[in-house]
């Protein structure tokens, strides 16, 4: 559920819904699709989540977390999305509060002012739905268990021992802890102390803390205040975490602080981390900010690191590139010129005159495909060029896999042109030259494997507006790569749709009189077509997907003039030909509609320093 669908989908549906059935819809729903085969794969793919090995972190010596930032038990306190949260870039996961027998009653959390009110006393999680729910996940991140502060002694040691083998800590009140913890010897886990921002702890007491074998840390919640039985942030939470955290690292440097809550933007979350914290819980700030909050706070922690990036060679891809846009540019003038070349013309058994003479409309339909697949390639040479130029130029990873991706694909289309026993030699040796120049681009692009970072911290209107021109570029990209498999089916198959039969006012059988070798030279330029449309989606919908981010102006360039050539191609031969059927060209009318959209609403997040 990245942020482009989470904030459109929040707004239509989960706002609408109780906070408890739209939390259980949204978790359930993330879970069972990281559950089937193939779904985790789904989900780095359109979100590319993973954290960057530079900000995972070992604590205690026992513990590495892949990421600082966890989220808190509150947010999903009956393990609806355990298996969806390890896929979005969390580091850890805290369960809980658990309880040894399940409460008669539980109180669902509430909504007030578009802030979520969590209750003073949680819903709780019975230890039995822990171990089920634990047994059947494969967790790759550490679980941290918040045992309720009312279980006592007897309770306390029964939970521990059945949630050994799942956990990697524990926590507790500072009273739990310090009372059942000594007793606890060969238990090879580390516990941790909820501390609230009311809890007066004196220096003695934190250096006991620090120096207990057993305690690996505290944990501080943001301050808050109560309404009632529910309870809520206060509104400068974040600033007031932050003073907390400075105070009792300055006292202390070595103890171990993992914050909750107070944390809504990326910058909020990178002050807290520059204070001190060692790891940070999401609360509310996660279901405000949406699921792409992990990620965006990895990159702004990364950009502290990496204010500068690293050049690498970017040469052979950028030739790559150029040589589709020089490709497509010559195909273009023969569209435009004699249409059909001499080898065509020996394959079809007939001369251009000649079919002139039949019918004049054939060479216009043959021309309106070759024009089309001319600005398709134009397009994905601008595409190419600008990922070598800015991207794999950068060293980013996500780069060089839209890269060679959509090359890979472009080069097995191929297979697609010879679908009717027509091998156009002309595109064979352009291919053919092509291949050492994508050796030296694909070896060069191995270097390619930088995670990108932002300086954007802030939820502002201009990146809420940016994640609607996100949804209309990914739906785009990703109705070009639809259309190409759809195009380069009817290519190998049928070749022809109702509309192209009208227009040329000729059937199959009447071109088959005509020459046998004429539909699969028609066949041939769908299928390459249709082939070139997949490439040029899969650079559009990756770009879309991975390469959002606050002030990246060569996106909205590159989306802004690669998609032109395509567009101008596919509409104006058309119209050049007479070919104007609306419901032909619907779906290019519908894609133009998202591409317009797309650029208006990004223009803010992307173009503006």
């Amino acid at each position: 559920m990245p942020d482009w669908s989470y904030h459109p989908l929040k707004k239509l549906l989960l706002d609408r819904l109780k906070p408890k059935n739209s939390r259980e819809f949204l978790h359930r729903t993330m879970s069972t699709i990281a559950s089937i085969p193939g779904g985790s794969s789904l989900i780095n793919f359109l979100g590319h989540m993973s954290p960057s090995d530079e900000v995972g972190k070992d604590i205690n010596h026992t513990t590495r977390v892949l990421s600082p930032v966890g989220l808190a038990s509150n947010i999903d306190p009956h393990l609806s999305g355990m298996n969806a949260f390890q896929e979005l870039g969390f580091g850890f996961i805290e369960i809980g509060p658990i309880v040894l027998n399940e409460p008669k009653t539980q109180i669902e959390p509430a909504i007030d002012d578009r802030a979520i009110l969590f209750l003073n006393q949680p819903e709780k999680v019975p230890l039995k739905l822990a171990i089920k729910k634990l047994t059947k996940l494969d967790m790759k991140i550490p679980i941290f268990a918040r045992i309720d502060k009312q279980v006592k002694r007897s309770e306390w040691d029964i939970i521990v021992q059945h949630l050994t083998p799942f956990v990697d800590g524990f926590i507790g009140t500072r009273e739990q802890v310090e009372s059942y913890v000594h007793h606890d010897i060969g238990i090879e886990h580390s516990y941790y102390i909820a501390l609230s921002s009311e809890d007066v702890i004196s220096t003695e007491e934190l250096q006991l803390i620090n120096n207990h074998p057993w305690i690996g840390g505290v944990i501080v919640h943001a301050p808050q205040f109560k309404q009632g039985e529910y309870w809520r942030e206060v509104t400068n939470a974040n600033e007031k975490l932050i003073h907390l955290v400075k105070q009792m690292k300055a006292l202390h440097p070595n103890l171990i602080i993992i914050t909750s809550g107070g944390v809504e933007t990326p910058d909020e979350a990178y002050q807290v981390v520059r204070a001190g914290a060692d790891l940070l819980l999401l609360e509310e700030g996660y279901v405000r900010a949406g699921p792409g909050l992990p990620k965006r706070i990895h990159e702004r922690l990364l950009y502290g690191r990496n204010s500068s990036t690293k050049r690498e060679s970017w040469y052979w891809s950028f030739l790559f590139g150029f040589s589709i846009l020089i490709g497509g540019m010559i195909a273009l003038y023969f569209a435009f010129t004699r249409i059909i070349l001499p080898y065509d013309e020996s394959f079809i058994g007939l001369t251009r005159d000649e079919i002139l003479q039949v019918n004049p409309l054939i060479l216009a339909f043959l021309s309106h495909d070759r024009m089309a697949l001319a600005g398709t390639m134009i397009s994905g040479g601008i595409l190419y060029i600008q990922l070598a130029r800015h991207g794999i130029k950068k060293g980013l990873h996500w780069a060089k896999i839209t890269f060679h991706a959509a090359a890979i694909i472009g080069f097995l289309g191929i297979l697609l042109f010879i679908g009717f026993g027509y091998f156009d030699w002309l595109h064979g040796l352009f291919w053919l030259l092509l291949m050492p120049i994508y050796y030296f681009s694909w070896k060069e692009g191995k270097q390619a494997t930088a995670s990108p970072f932002s300086n954007h911290g802030e939820n502002d209107r201009a990146w809420k507006l940016g994640l609607y021109g996100q949804l209309m570029f990914v739906i785009l990209g990703f109705s070009i790569l639809i259309g190409g498999i759809v195009i380069s089916t009817i290519g190998v198959s049928n070749v022809f749709v109702d509309t192209d039969l009208t227009f040329l006012c000729m059937t199959p059988q009447m071109l088959n009189e005509l020459s046998e070798t004429l539909i699969p030279v028609i066949a041939h330029d769908r299928a390459g077509f249709g082939s070139a449309l997949v490439s040029v989606g899969l650079l559009v919908l990756m770009i879309s997907l991975w390469g959002f981010r606050k002030g990246e102006r060569w996106i909205w360039n590159t989306l802004a003039l690669g998609a032109l050539p395509a567009f101008i191609a596919g509409i104006g031969t058309h119209f050049y030909i007479g070919y104007t059927t609306f419901i032909h060209l619907l779906p290019v009318y519908f894609l133009v509609g998202l591409y317009i959209l797309g650029l208006v609403f990004s223009y803010n997040f992307l173009k503006k320093k």
